[in-house]
């Protein structure tokens, strides 16, 4: 088959499904009628409402068959798009890619359908000659081409929904670069406007973007989670928060009966509380309130980005999911508790505390990460955190406190002492502790079980000579190997 036949078949059958698809989305576009006024209109020719769907079908599947050109060009974008990597860049994708196209012809026929009703929205906003046939068409396909929560309805649709807020057209407003010297004709003396970064919203574009949304909101569980991919899109842009009702929309869906739609709203919590921490704090009490697990696994996952911003306000949530049933829960609670001594590292060291008895192995395990912090503010450990966990006799944990505990021997060998005095009162192995310490320094080692066994002298803090440079390079070099010795007795790289 040649290249020209291989093409032809392909966009034959792209073709015939896009027809397809096209009525098909225009029909459910049209199920909510009569659709928005157009945003942008010439005041010499007003818009005229279509008088009904079927009306707007028969324009479609004509435009489409009409501008043949048009579909060949977004087809040739669309294949260059999704297609593998060739080596051969000379090749035709649609000869040699041409079977894993046609098994693909579903997200073939989506994508172009996103790209013809990206193409009709930018001929409705055209600044001189605002085409509103467009606009009837590009709103209803729109609305009914977003029906999952994946793939093109999220990163297409949302920039379709934000363009039609702003009244622009899909990809002119927010690509302007601001000038600088990275431009080739740019001027450095020239005197020019200072661009604005903040989003200039259209009055009547609103009114349809919130329709649009609204047709989410009113939808099924698919519909709804799209809608709740596109408001944290949304939340990006602080000047569409207010004008698109995005606030009430959140609280509405924190009480969604699906507990998914819900999970989607808590991560966008984040943003919520940077555009109003009032607002942010009732919703995230509202969704915390909730007992869905699915919610409160996405609580605990967000938790970190809660305490950042909220602080004090999210410890009876933390003390809330510390007390859940769920390991997942307690899980991702239980790593957020170093969050704690950004506030008070009091109330941080007693939390430690009160989880190294959890009954949950993976709990205790994760507070492994705040260990070299607690030592540093606690080096006598007076809550004996270091001594249950070693006690506790998990592998994980007991490699870590190892780690901890040979530098406390280093840096304070008196701290370390009463840690290992104690554990042997009460009969603990040390035998994991002193194994890798014989290996590093077999005298130290001797030193201590000298003084834990046959009362010798205690050992002290070791001064090591710290090398000066002179400046001028040394008459001979150390061998490789003795250097590698040093690093392994300084820092324990080589174990």
């Amino acid at each position: 088959m040649s290249v020209s036949k291989s093409k032809s078949a392909i966009s034959a059958t792209a073709f015939e499904r896009v027809a397809t698809g096209l009525v098909e989305a225009l029909e459910r576009g049209t199920e909510a009628w009569p659709l928005p006024t157009p945003p942008v209109q010439d005041p010499d020719f007003p818009a005229v409402q279509p008088i009904s769907p079927h009306e707007l079908f028969e324009a479609g599947l004509g435009l489409l068959n009409i501008d043949r050109g048009m579909f060949e060009h977004h087809l040739n974008t669309v294949v260059d798009t999704i297609v593998p990597y060739r080596m051969n860049l000379t090749d035709d994708p649609f000869e040699v890619h041409g079977r894993w196209l046609t098994k693909r012809m579903d997200d073939v026929a989506d994508r172009l359908l996103f790209c013809i009703a990206t193409d009709w929205l930018a001929q409705a906003f055209d600044p001189h000659a605002p085409n509103t046939d467009r606009w009837w068409l590009s709103i209803a396909l729109l609305n009914g081409l977003s029906t999952k929560p994946y793939g093109q309805p999220v990163h297409q649709g949302y920039h379709l929904v934000e363009s039609i807020a702003l009244a622009e057209r899909p990809g002119t407003w927010h690509t302007s670069p601001e000038p600088g010297p990275q431009q080739m004709d740019w001027n450095p003396h020239a005197v020019l406007p200072r661009l604005s970064s903040s989003l200039v919203v259209h009055d009547q574009g609103v009114v349809a973007a919130r329709w649009m949304l609204e047709r989410l909101e009113n939808g099924g569980d698919d519909r709804r989670l799209l809608l709740m991919e596109w408001v944290r899109l949304l939340l990006e842009r602080p000047s569409l928060v207010e004008p698109l009702q995005l606030q009430p929309m959140l609280l509405r869906r924190a009480l969604d009966p699906n507990p998914e739609v819900a999970t989607k709203v808590a991560f966008c919590l984040a943003k919520a509380i940077e555009a109003d921490r009032d607002f942010g704090h009732e919703l995230a009490m509202t969704l915390h309130g909730r007992e869905d697990v699915l919610v409160q696994r996405a609580m605990a996952d967000v938790l970190t980005r809660l305490f950042r911003r909220l602080g004090d306000a999210v410890v009876p949530l933390l003390d809330d999911m510390l007390a859940s049933d769920d390991e997942s829960v307690l899980a991702a609670a239980s790593a957020t508790v170093g969050d704690l001594k950004f506030l008070d590292m009091e109330a941080w060291a007693d939390r430690l505390k009160s989880l190294t008895s959890h009954p949950l192995s993976v709990v205790r395990r994760n507070l492994i990460p705040n260990l070299r912090e607690y030592v540093e503010h606690d080096p006598a450990d007076e809550r004996g955190i270091l001594h249950d966990l070693w006690k506790d006799g998990d592998e994980v944990v007991r490699t870590r406190l190892r780690e901890l505990l040979l530098r406390m021997e280093e840096v304070a060998p008196d701290s370390f002492a009463k840690r290992i005095q104690a554990l042997h009162n009460e009969g603990v192995d040390l035998e994991p502790l002193w194994e890798p310490l014989r290996l590093r320094r077999p005298e130290r080692c001797d030193e201590w079980l000298a003084w834990l066994h046959d009362g010798g002298q205690q050992p002290t803090v070791q001064e090591r000579p710290v090398h000066t440079s002179t400046g001028e390079a040394p008459d001979s070099l150390p061998n490789v190997d003795d250097a590698l010795d040093v690093l392994d007795q300084e820092l324990g790289f080589l174990d």
